[in-house]
């Protein structure tokens, strides 16, 4: 008997208990989108773009409380803890960040540095995902891009899209970010957004990808280009596709080439008292224009175009690898993380004079391109 009643009384507990912490999708605020801003008194201003819950993707924005497939809420603060608090206050749903998309900074705040504005938010949060994309905003404020209507859909969703899609630009994720910044031998690098043009209504802004923020002690030191971009992501053995125009020789003309495949390989030459490096570019494509009388069938003409272009990529890299070493004094390739791969000993006597180290490395470039074909592009029609 007393065997029922216990079987009974555990089957009661059971049905009863349920889940505790289970909250419904109506109580929930989904956040897509996150702005993070610097006001003149140092404080924190932060942005969330929240989806509107039956909105059909694509519809117009709904920034500042308009109709639309979203809305914003702001909230300033000296802590990202304060700022959170102050942002649930003005919800009253639970706000819910799983199903956020893109955090963006300001560069004025990338400038002053990111460590406590992000890294402290995010790290400790368990309700932050690490998938989610960092990029930097030049020029204006990070809630500009939140607030564009956007013709396609909602920002935050196109911009990771548009990442995913090419194979060109750098697409750095929370987890991301934290690894490189506690990984040995090198820096941090975000992705770069710029509000384009602005046709009438400032909501209607578009935005367009500018290339390759450069830090340095979390903090923003530079921005490179896209040719730059393309370039530092194919020394990071990164880059899955990329175009090159190369300049070629007596005056022939450009001619045009479309990388589908690239590798790249540092040599680490550990010395006595330097360090030197050598990179092997080595990349697969083809010939997409032809703007010279040069045929690219006859192999004495290909071999003109040939060199031209790994000369051009030559140039480029070593462009690239100075302005790091010299003006921003940033290791974003990782030449310090192979030093530590390959020769941990060599890395903990360097370690901590890395620094003055990278900026005097000597670094050499070797490329080599192969034309696996020309399309429909022999030479160029006016030539034929």
């Amino acid at each position: 008997m007393r065997t029922l009643k216990g079987m009974f009384l555990l089957l009661v507990v059971f049905t009863l208990s349920g889940c505790w912490d289970r909250m419904e999708i109506n109580d929930l605020a989904f956040v897509t989108g996150t702005a993070l801003d610097v006001q003149d008194d140092g404080s924190l201003f932060c942005t969330l773009q929240i989806a509107i819950p039956g909105s059909k993707e694509g519809a117009g924005g709904g920034g500042k409380g308009d109709s639309g497939s979203f809305y914003l809420i702001s909230a300033s603060g000296n802590s990202g803890n304060e700022v959170h608090r102050a942002l649930q206050k003005k919800s009253s749903r639970q706000l819910f960040y799983s199903h956020r998309s893109v955090v963006f900074i300001s560069e004025r705040l990338a400038r002053q540095g990111i460590n406590g504005a992000l890294l402290d938010v995010f790290t400790h949060d368990p309700r932050n995902r690490l998938k989610t994309y960092v990029m930097i905003v030049k020029g204006g404020e990070a809630r500009q891009i939140l607030e564009l209507n956007y013709p396609l859909k909602q920002v935050p969703l196109e911009v990771v899209n548009e990442m995913q899609r090419t194979g060109d630009e750098v697409a750095v994720t929370l987890r991301d970010l934290f690894i490189a910044n506690q990984s040995e031998g090198i820096q941090p690098v975000l992705g770069v957004l710029e509000l384009g043009d602005r046709p009438g209504d400032k909501k209607e802004q578009i935005f367009k990808t500018e290339g390759t923020g450069v830090l340095k002690g979390m903090k923003l030191t530079g921005i490179l280009d896209e040719k730059e971009t393309q370039c530092l992501m194919w020394l990071m053995n990164k880059l899955k596709f990329g175009r090159i125009t190369a300049q070629l020789p007596k005056d022939y003309g450009q001619i045009g080439y479309m990388l589908n495949h690239t590798t790249s390989k540092i040599i680490t030459h550990t010395e006595q008292n330097k360090v030197r490096f050598n990179i092997a570019l080595e990349g697969t494509g083809t010939v997409e224009e032809n703007n010279s009388p040069l045929d690219i069938s006859d192999p004495s003409q290909m071999a003109i175009i040939k060199q031209a272009m790994e000369d051009s990529v030559k140039k480029q890299a070593e462009q690239l690898l100075l302005k790091l070493q010299k003006k921003y004094k940033a290791d974003s390739v990782g030449f310090g993380q192979e030093i530590y791969k390959n020769n941990p000993g060599k890395w903990k006597a360097l370690k901590k004079e890395w620094d003055a180290e990278f900026q005097n490395a000597s670094i050499t470039v070797e490329v080599n391109l192969t034309v696996i074909g020309a399309g429909m592009v022999h030479s160029t029609l006016q030539h034929e």
